[in-house]
């Protein structure tokens, strides 16, 4: 089992508190063309990849076999989550100081000992600040487009709406309005972290599923 940092903006960090976030999708780095293919193996050491498949080119040239490696891990592996916080003092410190002299931009909270409230990028964040630890349940890879309205809503969108039994909104997050399907809910969560057009782009992502276990 290996431990990595993941970062997660504000609103995926209430999403992750609350247990409503169970997933998430994260860009491939190297695309893979359109008409590729992945599976899944499993290697003498233990390492999983995932093998962009393809018996040939369109033009007829030759085969693809290329392998990518998904750097979040595999079920088993853990993700301790980076978020924007202020440690108060200012002075490092370890678990037992987390709960007392740490706080957390997702919470709403404003720091009043630190000068301006100013706040520590999420990416700057120690393994001890870290509040929230993930396990990996499972990891495959899918065009970004594929998503579904389950796993849409296991992404962690915000339910903003319900009028009554027969109708259900989701947050916009774009607009700060709401959208009345779920896709439609992450297509803007995913415009407004990876910005306009990116979602018309339908990359490769890794899906990577997860569950919440104690730090």
């Amino acid at each position: 089992m290996k431990e990595r940092p993941i970062l997660f903006s504000a609103p995926m960090v209430r999403a992750l508190l609350d247990g409503s976030k169970t997933q998430t999708r994260r860009i491939i780095k190297g695309q893979a063309p359109d008409w590729a293919t992945f599976t899944d193996e499993e290697y003498a050491d233990g390492r999983e990849f995932f093998m962009v498949c393809g018996e040939k080119e369109p033009s007829g040239l030759r085969p693809i076999l290329a392998a990518a490696h998904c750097p979040y891990g595999q079920a088993g592996d853990r993700l301790w989550v980076r978020e924007t916080f202020s440690d108060i003092y200012g002075a490092g410190g370890d678990e037992a100081r987390r709960k007392e002299e740490v706080m957390y931009r997702a919470d709403g909270e404003t720091d009043p000992y630190v000068i301006g409230g100013r706040w520590t990028p999420s990416i700057h964040m120690p393994r001890w600040a870290s509040r929230i630890l993930l396990e990996i349940v499972s990891v495959r890879v899918e065009r970004l487009q594929a998503i579904g309205p389950d796993d849409a809503v296991e992404e962690g969108i915000e339910r903003v709406r319900q009028d009554d039994d027969r109708v259900c909104y989701w947050r916009d997050y774009v607009t700060g309005g709401k959208v009345a399907v779920q896709v439609g809910s992450y297509r803007s969560l995913w415009e407004s972290i990876n910005g306009s057009g990116s979602w018309d782009a339908n990359p490769w992502v890794w899906v990577v599923e997860f569950k919440r276990v104690a730090p």
